[in-house]
């Protein structure tokens, strides 16, 4: 990591800054492979993926049970943790479930009604780590929407983690199955002898999870596209270097291909933040994941000429972690439109949502803020509109229709407007 002067930056190093794709493309067709071995084979195809790709033999895929017999193994500790969490995440989550409305216009009586979708897939990822964590962000949403069937994918292991586990239960999961990577989004979007199809299938992952998913959206729904983590700091001087650099090195730990940055038009501010961050790095359990994500071509503290610019980076950036840490941070944040979730403050870490402040923490990456917010209860739900009009409010209407039904050449549409009009109708 080292200190770039945002003017100097060419197209090219911008280009890889703002476009950021997380080896996506690189995979894709080897993902797309798997998706259509599981669609085709089943549970065979996901035994024989488990073998390959985890180095584990596994005979039952669904581990429900185990899941339920997780929380009462865990940690007194561990399991107060995982409730505490599950409960601030639970209500600010209830906070968004959208309600029926009926309201009458002119005689039209117009509404929306929200209706949950039956099945949703979770996929909670493995490998490196557990992470309950995302067990809680998946399924605790899709709970609330009132999703009659969760399934939750986690990668097999010869000891599948007991907080993975008992967060799925925790947080309302139906069933359980230890399935990873590409097989396991093919598995829940189409189905086998023992996985159900899905309505929607969502959960953070690695880049073969996340073409799998590019792969299978158009057949179900997904949550978004979402890459290896990021984190971009937005500081003034009176920001504390040593925290701004925990916080990029918090997220610089899970994943090699992570991009931290941090942002400031102070450079003793940039040139401490630098030092800070690369003592940190040394003081921590996986350095060596963190100083190659350090490397990746988004990474590095940027130096802006002014708040403006660093402001206007920040918004192109469109980051999945957002922490700004200024004076006037709520002036700041009114300037900034695009960022998966924004930490205004000292004392509001990134790994506080990561875990229990009650947001979701599945966020759209690699600029995909710009179009799209975060894993959410609407996620799971789907809307249908209703419309109820009198004769009235039919003919107050009607002279617009009918034009405009005939400026596109659809004359029928119109007899079926003037027919009521008229009163001529045969009902």
């Amino acid at each position: 990591m080292d200190i770039r002067a945002i003017p100097e930056l060419s197209p090219g190093e911008r280009r890889e800054i703002f476009e950021r794709t997380g080896g996506l493309a690189d995979v894709r067709p080897d993902a797309r492979d798997i998706v259509d071995t599981v669609h085709e084979e089943g549970d065979v195809a996901l035994r024989r993926f488990a073998s390959e790709f985890d180095g584990v033999e596994v005979g039952n895929l669904d581990v429900t049970d185990e899941a339920e017999r997780a929380v009462d193994s865990l940690d007194a500790d561990v399991r107060e943790a995982i409730e505490a969490a599950a409960a601030n995440i639970r209500a600010f989550h209830e906070r968004q479930a959208p309600a029926d409305w009926r309201e009458t216009v002119d005689e039209r009586e117009l509404g929306r009604r929200f209706r949950p979708l039956a099945r949703a897939g979770v996929y909670v990822p493995g490998g490196t780590a557990a992470y309950p964590s995302s067990a809680l962000m998946g399924a605790i949403p899709a709970d609330v929407a009132g999703v009659e069937h969760i399934a939750v994918a986690t990668p097999p292991a010869e000891e599948l983690p007991a907080a993975t586990l008992a967060a799925a239960h925790i947080a309302g999961a139906d069933a359980v199955y230890q399935v990873g990577g590409a097989q396991a989004i093919g598995a829940l979007a189409y189905g086998t002898e023992t996985l159900p199809a899905c309505d929607v299938v969502v959960g953070p992952g690695n880049s073969w999870v996340t073409a799998a998913k590019a792969e299978v959206r158009g057949d179900v729904e997904i949550d978004m596209l979402a890459g290896p983590s990021e984190v971009l700091v937005l500081a003034d001087g009176t920001a504390d270097p040593e925290l701004v650099a925990a916080d990029l090195v918090a997220q610089a730990e899970h994943d090699t291909a992570a991009a931290v940055a941090a942002v400031t038009a102070d450079e003793a501010l940039a040139e401490a933040i630098l030092a800070a961050t690369d003592r940190q790095a040394s003081e921590r359990e996986r350095e060596s994941i963190i100083r190659e994500a350090f490397e990746t071509p988004a990474s590095g503290v940027f130096l802006a000429r002014s708040t403006s610019e660093a402001v206007l980076f920040t918004d192109e950036y469109a980051v999945e972690h957002l922490s700004i840490v200024a004076e006037n941070d709520e002036e700041l944040l009114d300037r900034i439109d695009s960022a998966g979730s924004v930490f205004l403050g000292p004392h509001s870490p990134v790994a506080a949502g990561d875990y229990a402040s009650g947001p979701n923490h599945v966020l759209p990456t690699g600029g995909n803020a710009r179009r799209v917010g975060g894993l959410s209860v609407e996620t799971f739900m789907r809307s249908m509109t209703v419309q109820r009009l009198s004769a009235d409010g039919l003919d107050g209407i009607a002279d617009t229709v009918t034009t405009l039904a005939r400026t596109e050449g659809l004359e029928a549409h119109a007899a079926s407007i003037e027919q009521r009009s008229d009163g001529q109708s045969n009902g």
